[in-house]
């Protein structure tokens, strides 16, 4: 007996999503994953920028949302979708202490890695010398190095054990919304 499948347009509006969402994924899964990331990193920078105009008067700064937009989508996306990936080639499930495993690759070697690469893209996209960069270095990579191990860790250890590959960028989006509006505030 054939199954009657609903049409899409008597379906809500985030089931659609969802479905061209997952439809997106599975076609194009680092374009989706990388568009995914700019659009929610520079959301975390307009979140960061909203906290802060709340503590004194200014205006938006549409050039750093861009920045974040671009970091995002060329950085974040790709490199995460890739890490994800040799992860799973690197040490798969079937390794008896997989969990710890990738939970001590992604916080002692990813997390220091991105952070640096995080601070040195945004130098570049901010027309900063190396000067600047060392500066913002010795001034704040160490306190959001901290940071990211004692924010990151829990979501991490969920993400990288437990959510299925194909949405560990994603997830970790999710958490990023709020760590791109930290980091815009430190880098200050």
């Amino acid at each position: 007996m054939p199954v009657k499948s609903v049409p899409i347009q008597h379906t809500s509006v985030h089931f659609r999503l969802l479905q061209q969402y997952l439809f997106l994924l599975k076609r194009y899964p680092i374009i989706t994953k990388s568009v995914t990331s700019g659009i929610l990193t520079a959301l975390g920078n307009l979140l960061s920028q909203n906290l802060e105009a709340r503590k004194k008067a200014g205006a938006i700064d549409g050039t750093g949302v861009a920045r974040y937009a671009v970091y995002g989508l060329f950085i974040t996306g790709p490199v995460s979708h890739c890490f994800y990936q040799l992860m799973e080639a690197l040490i798969p499930t079937t390794d008896p202490h997989c969990i710890i495993k990738r939970l001590l690759l992604d916080r002692l070697i990813f997390a220091p890695g991105f952070l640096l690469i995080f601070y040195f893209v945004m130098n570049i996209l901010e027309f900063k010398g190396w000067e600047e960069f060392e500066k913002k270095l010795k001034g704040s990579f160490w306190t959001a190095l901290k940071m990211n191990w004692k924010v990151w860790t829990p979501f991490q250890f969920v993400n990288i054990n437990f959510v299925p590959v194909q949405f560990r960028v994603l997830f970790a989006n999710m958490v990023a919304l709020f760590w791109y509006a930290y980091l815009a505030s430190v880098r200050k």
